[in-house]
């Protein structure tokens, strides 16, 4: 049931991001009583930064709250869209403990699809992965933006 409140306020920043003419992806970051350490929307677009994915966004409000680069071992991270290699990377050097995404990405993933950067020997920390949380919620979120656009 937390997994799914938690996906429903990262689809609201999908939808968010949406809004403003970025891809519509969202990332939430809560600690294992549920409070909210960072979050984020898609904004590379905005902010001329190749790296605002929305879940690198997250990754470093949580460590500016919890002022360390390495995040607390009981972290949960929600994201609509299954990570791309660059935010396993980073979510792996984070040291999150959970990652549950919505939709997969088997054009752009890095979790199960493409690079699967956790499976690799030299992926120092794996977290656990729970995916297709409101997966068709995400799903339909992205189909309808990039359908818009072409």
């Amino acid at each position: 049931m937390k997994d799914v409140a938690h996906m429903a306020r990262a689809l609201a920043l999908a939808r968010g991001a949406a809004g403003a003419g970025e891809a519509p992806i969202g990332c939430v970051i809560v600690d294992a009583d549920g409070r909210v350490l960072g979050e984020g929307a898609n904004a590379p677009i905005g902010s001329h930064d190749p790296t605002a994915h929305a879940e690198i966004v997250a990754l470093r409000q949580a460590a500016a709250a919890l002022q360390n680069y390495r995040l607390a071992p009981n972290l949960t991270l929600y994201v609509t869209l299954e990570p791309c290699a660059m935010c396993a990377g980073a979510i792996s050097q984070a040291r999150i403990a959970r990652v549950v995404y919505g939709a997969s990405d088997p054009k752009s993933g890095g979790v199960a699809h493409g690079a699967r950067v956790w499976d690799h020997p030299q992926c120092h920390w794996k977290p656990e992965v729970t995916a297709g949380v409101e997966a068709d919620a995400a799903g339909t979120l992205l189909r309808e933006f990039f359908k818009a656009r072409r």
